[in-house]
């Protein structure tokens, strides 16, 4: 019998690659999302995205063996932080119809503020230290000045409401993730948390997309076809199992620095692909956000030890 891999102390070569990919693949797909909109309906376009996860999940857990329905306590808490998935990717969705796919992808990725502000009024172990409180500061500036630039913005048009969704969308996000690390989750498996999101996504969305009245279309052009494959295999599904298996091998601490670079992929492919206008309002934004990203997930120094 093999033994496990060892657990790496410092992210590898192997590590960084893979990590780069998976940030350039998010970063691409909200733009891959925004093009997809002129055929597909937003919560039309991610129901099918969870189905499709739905399925390839059970074909993996059957195959691989997970139990996914083993009575363990988790059930509402599981429910809950899969309906708070669901309205993420809705808000995401929707929001892309408002405002580009750089500037949405700036507010979603404001989850890790969120994060650090509810564990410390819901978990009074998890004070944040002065620097966390500097990098709360960085994002909220940065919120400020994007969200005015969305209400005064000229020729690409106001964007304010698909900003908007976007922070809704990085807070429920931020929700999600304080659902998990504050129940039973956290002893699940990786599977299994990820079945919860995906499955009552899929239950929920398509009710959403019907009581919005979306239209259901099913002739697709090869390109429209081609983006719902990626985003469910690859976006909703293997990337997922990546970043769980990075997370099991490597510190968590080390990967979530990676986290950053996502909306500056986004930003990159959305002036490429989509001739999205870049501003130094939302360059300085990003910038900001980055600064803000790093300075919260700063881990407090070890203490000295006495001789």
């Amino acid at each position: 019998m093999p033994s496990p891999q060892p657990r790496h102390e410092h992210l590898d070569g192997q590590a960084i690659v893979i990590l780069l990919v998976c940030c350039a693949f998010w970063g691409v797909q909200q733009v891959l999302v925004k093009a997809t909109l002129p055929e597909l309906a937003p919560v039309f376009q991610a129901a099918l995205r969870f189905v499709g996860a739905t399925v390839l999940l059970l074909l993996w857990c059957a195959w691989r063996r997970v139990p996914l329905f083993a009575r363990d306590g988790t059930l509402w808490p599981g429910l809950l932080a899969g309906m708070l998935f669901a309205a993420e990717f809705a808000a995401m969705y929707v929001g892309l119809q408002h405002t580009t796919a750089s500037r949405l992808t700036v507010f979603l990725y404001t989850s890790p503020f969120w994060v650090a502000l509810l564990l410390t009024l819901l978990v009074p172990a998890e004070r944040l230290r002065r620097v966390q409180w500097v990098g709360l500061i960085c994002a909220f500036v940065a919120v400020a000045f994007a969200l005015r630039e969305g209400f005064v913005q000229g020729g690409a048009g106001v964007t304010w409401r698909g900003d908007l969704l976007g922070l809704a969308a990085g807070a429920l996000w931020g929700l999600t993730t304080v659902t998990i690390r504050a129940s039973r989750l956290v002893q699940v498996s990786p599977e299994k948390m990820l079945f919860y999101q995906v499955a009552v996504s899929a239950v929920t969305l398509p009710l959403l997309s019907a009581a919005l009245g979306e239209p259901w279309h099913w002739q697709w052009s090869a390109f429209a076809g081609a983006s719902i494959a990626v985003q469910t295999v690859i976006g909703a599904f293997v990337s997922y199992l990546v970043w769980m298996w990075l997370l099991a091998h490597y510190p968590a601490t080390k990967i979530s620095a990676f986290v950053f670079l996502t909306p500056i992929f986004a930003l990159i492919a959305g002036a490429l692909w989509l001739g999205e206008t870049v501003t130094p309002t939302l360059l300085l934004s990003l910038a900001l956000v980055a600064v803000g990203i790093v300075l919260v997930n700063r881990r407090a120094p070890a203490p000295l030890q006495g001789k």
